[in-house]
């Protein structure tokens, strides 16, 4: 089977995608967030002050790696686009590290700057003596908005809601500092090509240490014009606006931003999307047609009785990765916004999207066809390509794939068989090259040599009218192995363990049939949404 190639057009790097949007789309807004609107035109200048800041006020040079360490605010794209047309390689840091978490991403990929949010300031004042970090930039919440509403925002978010420990970092620079700095000089144009490094991006590390996924320019490049073809057979307009809730510094959101800006779409970025309330209030003020989430946010929205008082008239597309969608959850948010979920399927090594549900051809369960130039395949434990209908490991082979991890030839071997990657998920492909995951290798649960995959329970317990959103695990059994245990959330404070049982076994087949019910206030859950079966089993 011969596999289409894609046009990668003039672009040598991610920074010449974003030059190319600002060229082509001047005037037109780009990025919104808390109220205030950036143009392409406005994204330029700030991104070319603070290329020219790093040129000409710091010894950082091409190829250093620079860590951003903020939530969804308008610095985070002002300063990627900055950084990466000055050469530097990007290091998304999430904003909610610990100390621990910071210190291991910051040496592991050997950053030299770091510009972070004051919020979280004070753990950099612990880790950066034990770092090779000399640039530091500090930028508070509001820093873009007009003097009068920064001074608002950031006091409030200072005195009265305290969220700014105290913290001494003699050494910052403010972020409005740079981009002052940095507009007294033209920033120089750096030569990139598509084999240099673009983003270190780290795995959850929810499995052992966490990774640096070396992701090149031409990972990141491909991947949008992969993605691109498919979101613009929904979103072929002028106008089109794209809600952003997912951090950016996670891949699934961070790729996802760079096709809209090419697309010429405007990106409303939201920093707190687990306030309900308030997310629910910004999506008032927007005519939104696109919205990319995860399963939990829909649920959560959903259940927010104010969120169906909204005009969803120009709602086209939904997009949903990061974490299995449930049918209950993808019902749910067509059945009050009027719009099918279009689940796709991705990973940090993948750049990240790998399949999509097709917009005239959207199956729930299923986590869609491979986008354009990419291959998938599934193999048995030796490593032997199965049959369609057949279930094991998936593997992908398209120039999203990583280049390897940072400085960890052994991890990158381990997952690659020649020239494929081994995701270390189970999945099925169909005849018509739709793709059903199964479920995370290690998520598996053995129930007396037969497997059971939690998300399938997940999707059948979670459509229980009762039950706001559940997780199954694999707890110890003397005589079957393992036994399934269901956390579950509930909406409904009369609902018990056994009607919880019984409701599965009327779903299930027995050994899939959870034997003990535990209910929870919430979920743990990763910053970005994903649940952590891990925390649950421990």
């Amino acid at each position: 089977m011969t596999v289409p190639t894609i046009d990668m057009g003039s672009y040598q790097s991610t920074a010449d995608v974003f030059l190319d949007a600002c060229s082509r789309y001047g005037d037109k807004p780009a990025f919104s967030c808390m109220g205030l609107t950036l143009s392409f035109r406005d994204m330029d200048r700030y991104s070319e002050q603070f290329a020219s800041y790093i040129q000409n006020h710091t010894d950082l040079q091409p190829g250093d790696r620079i860590a951003i360490q903020l939530p969804n605010v308008l610095q985070f794209p002002i300063a990627v686009f900055g950084a990466m047309r000055a050469g530097l390689v990007i290091v998304n840091t999430n904003p909610l590290y610990t100390a621990r978490e910071m210190e291991h991403q910051f040496n592991d990929s050997g950053a030299k700057a770091l510009l972070i949010l004051a919020n979280m300031a004070y753990l950099a004042e612990q880790v950066l003596p034990k770092t090779s970090i000399n640039t530091v930039l500090v930028t508070e919440l509001a820093d873009m908005h007009p003097f009068a509403k920064r001074l608002l925002i950031n006091t409030v978010v200072k005195r009265v809601k305290k969220l700014v420990p105290a913290y001494s970092l003699p050494q910052a620079v403010s972020f409005r500092s740079s981009l002052s700095l940095g507009s007294a000089k033209a920033a120089t144009p750096v030569g990139r090509k598509l084999s240099d490094t673009a983003a270190l991006q780290y795995t959850g590390g929810t499995t052992g240490v966490s990774k640096g996924a070396q992701l090149l320019h031409s990972n990141l490049v491909a991947n949008m014009t992969q993605v691109r073809e498919s979101v613009m057979q929904d979103l072929s307009g002028d106008n089109e606006i794209v809600i952003a809730p997912l951090p950016l510094y996670h891949i699934y959101a961070f790729t996802l931003s760079l096709v809209m800006s090419d697309c010429g779409h405007h990106v409303v970025l939201i920093p707190n999307p687990r306030d309900i309330p308030g997310f629910v209030k910004e999506l008032g003020k927007y005519k939104f047609s696109s919205f990319a989430g995860l399963n939990t946010l829909f649920v959560g929205l959903c259940n927010n009785p104010e969120f169906a008082k909204l005009d969803f008239s120009h709602l086209k597309q939904t997009l949903s990765g990061g974490m299995a969608l449930t049918h209950a959850a993808a019902d749910r948010w067509q059945q009050i916004t009027g719009c099918g979920v279009r689940e796709g399927y991705g990973l940090t090594e993948t750049s990240p999207v790998v399949t999509l549900n097709p917009h005239d051809d959207i199956r729930v369960g299923y986590i869609g066809k491979p986008i354009v130039a990419t291959e998938v395949m599934v193999v048995d434990e030796q490593g032997n390509q199965l049959a369609n209908g057949e279930e094991g490991e998936l593997c992908v082979r398209g120039p999203q794939v990583m280049a390897g991890y940072w400085n960890r030839p052994e991890a990158t071997a381990d997952v690659m068989l020649d020239d494929w990657f081994k995701t270390g998920d189970v999945a099925i492909i169909a005849d018509d090259g739709f793709v059903r995951l199964v479920d995370r290798k290690k998520d598996m649960i053995i129930v007396s040599g037969f497997n059971v995959y939690p998300n399938e329970i997940d999707d059948l317990a979670s459509q229980h009218p009762d039950i706001i959103e559940c997780a199954a695990v694999g707890i110890p059994h003397e005589t079957s192995g393992e036994t399934v245990k269901l956390f579950v959330v509930k909406s409904n404070p009369a609902l018990t363990e056994d009607e919880v049982i019984a409701y599965c076994r009327e779903q299930m087949t027995a050994y899939k049939v959870p034997k003990e019910v535990e209910f929870r206030d919430e979920l743990p859950k990763t910053n970005v949404g994903k649940i952590l079966r891990r925390a649950l089993r421990d």
